[in-house]
């Protein structure tokens, strides 16, 4: 078997049905209880569900079908897991209520299309490699080997980003500081970066299989949405105004991380 086009109607059907049933869910317990925040955690399982789903609806090779599940609900249940316990007794999250107070007119509706329905949309775009491997053949290949190598950088660069910045902010001493320690020294967003290399990770893995190299613009899709649109670029404006963060910002780069430069550097 080389691709089967009519297994990938099935394939990506059955996750574009499975996304807007989890995103009705999800919307529904947002306004239930008063936080669209509960969408993050959604975030990384909906795209468990996705890759469960072409796991067991496609035709293609098996080994990579169900590689490419367990790949992604690692990735994907830590980051749930991680996005409930962060957001557990708190508030909406500062990005969401600035999204609806700059956008005006009826919130609700505003919620709708800009938060589960973009998210939805997201979710599909971005998991169309694993769709269209799902109806593919092939045998593992070198550049599938490499995808797995940048999926296993960017899981670590996430988690043990994420888990310097918790043992961080576990410290009352570190009460309005800003995290610069650790991958935070090297880069202002590993949790971003990890994210970025996780999802080109797994489109190397698809891309050696026709036509999966045509799937590139899922990855950069996400890499955008990460660096520009919902990730980095909305929480640099709301990390701004804290003190020492503009120093933070000249030391260490933005995304990609580098070493940083030294603290008297005027550049």
């Amino acid at each position: 078997m080389s691709y089967d086009a009519s297994n990938f109607g099935v394939v990506t059907g059955s996750s574009a049905l499975a996304t807007v049933v989890l995103l009705t869910i999800t919307a529904i317990i947002g306004f239930r209880i008063g936080r669209h925040n509960v969408v993050d955690v959604t975030w990384g399982l909906g795209f468990v569900l996705i890759a469960l789903v072409c796991a067991l609806v496609g035709e293609g090779s098996a080994w990579r079908r169900w590689l490419l599940f367990v790949l992604v609900a690692i990735w994907g249940l830590r980051l749930a897991l991680s996005m409930a316990r962060r957001s557990a007794g708190k508030g909406e999250d500062p990005r969401y209520e600035k999204m609806l107070y700059d956008a005006g007119g009826n919130r609700t509706l505003v919620a709708i299309r800009k938060i589960y329905l973009t998210q939805g949309l997201a979710l599909w775009f971005v998991s169309l490699p694993i769709q269209v491997s799902a109806a593919a053949g092939g045998t593992l290949n070198w550049l599938a080997c490499v995808g797995i190598a940048v999926w296993v950088l960017g899981v670590v660069f996430e988690s043990v980003g994420d888990k310097q910045m918790d043992e961080f902010k576990s410290d009352p001493a570190n009460k309005g500081a800003v995290m610069d320690r650790g991958l935070w020294g090297w880069t202002r967003h590993p949790n971003y970066f990890g994210d970025s290399c996780v999802w080109w990770g797994i489109y190397l893995i698809v891309a050696g299989y026709w036509p999966g190299a045509l799937t590139i613009a899922s990855p950069i899709v996400m890499t955008y949405f990460l660096v520009f649109a919902t990730g980095a670029r909305l929480l640099e404006q709301h990390m701004e105004q804290r003190p020492g963060y503009a120093e933070y910002r000249q030391r260490v780069s933005y995304f990609l991380p580098r070493p940083p430069k030294k603290q008297n550097s005027t550049s």
